[in-house]
This record gives structure tokens, sequence and C-alpha cells, in this order.
């Protein structure tokens, strides 16, 4: 099933994309990126605090929650945006492809990495990612060129990392976040950057959204289990109440899960009510009691996201809307997490 496909949100964003291309196309074209990114250049950014870009947007019903707190880094990876699964540009997508990267910032940019950008200043460098494709080899040669794909996508975000750590990081704390593809990649900079590493102390949290992570695979780095931990890694992925996704019965562990909501283990299934505010296709309006949240044998359930328009979600797989779906509610817990780290270093 391709779960990026069918649901309103997605078309939504697709549509806006083509429209942000008639407004944009031609700065975008202007930045002629090379095949190989360059991290020195603010072009190879997606997001950076030293250029305008749309993480840097609060939509209007939250404008009076200033961006104030420049005492910890985010660094974002962002999820699939090259999406044509023709593979015009082969199992990769090119740097210099001003569409994909169009869709990128007025999509996860805007909707996802703005979340944090309360909290600290986002580092989000474009990669060349690979294709929907890769997530769905059918035959043995795919598997091979779909691994070499994601190698090389990771190479670039392992690449850009070290260059952040390098020259802007200057040993402040450091949120991680990422969604779908972005988690695939931040998964294994986890395992090879923090965990049991140095750099694990600096590490406010890490939400690492759209994937199955399999907690045996790390050694000290654990699921959140409170609103107010930190080192520790915050995930989840959202489906329709009920529903048993047909690759998730085949997962041979339970993933982690946090509920987005309480972001408590104790507390695994909060109604809609209390969620107070998600974003949908309109930036700008944030809307309350859209979805809840229930732990579910290592996946997120909602009941059927409520709200104007919703009889046009044709799937249960919420996979687009992990972040949207909470928005505000990830908004506030990163601030929770980030003082509480600021505060425990300061008593210590």
């Amino acid at each position: 099933m391709r779960i990026f496909i069918g649901i309103m949100f997605c078309l939504t964003m697709i549509s806006c994309s083509q429209s942000n291309y008639s407004r944009f196309g031609a700065i975008y074209e202007k930045e002629t990126l090379s095949d190989l990114p360059d991290y020195s250049n603010l072009n190879y950014w997606a997001a950076h605090p030293e250029k305008k870009n749309p993480s840097d947007s609060i939509p209007k019903n939250l404008a009076s929650s200033p961006i104030n707190n420049k005492n910890v880094d985010v660094f974002f990876v962002y999820p699939t945006s090259y999406l044509d699964t023709t593979m015009p540009e082969g199992w990769n997508a090119k740097l210099n492809n001003a569409k994909i990267n169009i869709y990128t910032d007025y999509s996860s940019i805007l909707y996802q990495a703005s979340v944090f950008n309360e909290i600290g200043k986002i580092y989000a460098p474009r990669y060349r990612q690979a294709n929907i494709n890769a997530y769905y080899p059918i035959t043995k040669e795919d598997t091979t060129k779909a691994i070499a794909a994601f190698d090389l996508a990771y190479a670039d975000v392992k690449n850009a990392f070290e260059y952040y750590l390098a020259h802007y990081n200057n040993g402040r704390p450091i949120i991680i976040a990422s969604h779908s593809q972005g988690s695939t990649h931040t998964i294994r900079l986890l395992k090879e950057y923090f965990d049991g590493k140095p750099l694990e102390n600096k590490l406010v949290a890490a939400y690492v959204v759209g994937m199955v992570i399999d907690p045996a695979m790390f050694e000290n780095l654990k699921a959140c289990d409170k609103p107010n931990e930190t080192g520790c890694i915050c995930a989840w992925r959202t489906f329709e109440q009920g529903y048993e996704a047909p690759f998730v019965k085949k997962e041979k562990f339970k993933s982690m899960v946090t509920n987005p909501l309480s972001w408590s283990s104790e507390n695994p299934v909060v109604a809609r009510n209390s969620n107070e505010g998600s974003i949908l296709y309109n930036f700008n309006k944030v809307i309350p009691n859209v979805a809840g949240a229930i732990n579910h044998e290592g996946v997120l359930w909602t009941p059927k996201p409520k709200f104007f328009g919703n009889f046009l979600i044709k799937t249960p797989n919420y996979h687009i809307a992990d972040f949207n779906l909470y928005y505000t509610s990830i908004r506030k817990n990163a601030a929770v997490r980030v003082t509480h780290f600021l505060d425990s270093k300061v008593a210590h």
C-alpha cells in the first residue's frame, strides 16, 4: 500500500506545492546546486537559522508564542518528497530539483520542522533522498539498488550532521527530529553518534516519527516515559483505531511508541478533547479536538480524525499526518523537555 496516497492532507499539499512552484520556482531555479552537497553553502540547507525559510513560520493562532530560545539546536531530517514512481532522476533525487525542493519546504519544513521554532535554531539539510520506490522493492536487483539509495541518502545526512557539529553547534544541547524517510536515516544517526557516546549527554530528546523502531537496537537510548524526560526517544506511527496494518503484523517486535498527547507510558489512552490543536491543510488554522491518541501494540491509534471534510479520508493509515494531528502538543512538549534539560544542567 502506498502510504503517502489517498489522504486529504497529501492531496492538498501537492496542490499547494504546484502553486508554490508558480510563486517561487524562478528563485529556486537560480540556486544552481551541484550533484554533491556543500553544507558550507546555505542553499544546501532547507532550514537554517541564517536564512529565511518556512520553518520560521508560526500559525496565526499561535503567533503569541515567540521564537525566543536560541540555547538549543534542532537537527531535522525531512521525509520523502521524491514521490514520482517513474524515478526520472534514478533511485536518488538530485539536489537541484527545484520542484522537489519547493515541495519539501512547503510541506514538511513548514508543517513539521516549524513545530520546533519556539525552542531553538532549526537545521534541516537537503540530501539526495531515496525515491519512494526504495521502500517497495520487487526484485532482488531492486532490493540491492534500494539499499544503495538509502546508503547514499544517509551519507548526505551524516555529512551534514558532521558539518553542523563542527561549524554551528558550539556545544549547545540538541533535539533530533524527523519523519518517515528522515526517521530511517535518523535512527542510524542516533545509533552512530549518540547511543552510548559522549554526544548523548547533549541530547534533549529525539522525535523520531513515522517509522518502526526496535527498542533492542540501542544500548542506552530508550523510549521516553515521562513528559519532561530527556535523553530519550519519542516515536509513533498513526492509524485509525481498530486498524491492524498487515506490515505491522509481520513485525517480530513491538516498536517504540510514545503517546503524543499524554507523553507518558502511564497514560496510554487520551481522548480527542484533550488535543489542543492540529494543523491540517491550512497552516494558519489550528483546529482543536481533531484526533485522540491510543498506544496499541507498537503503534498509535486514533478514532477517525474529526474535522470538516474528513469524509474524504479513505485510508486508515494516517502516516502523512503524524505531526499535523498533534502539532500543538508536540510544540508544547518540546518546550517542556528543553526547560527541564536546561534547568537540570544549571542544578548540576
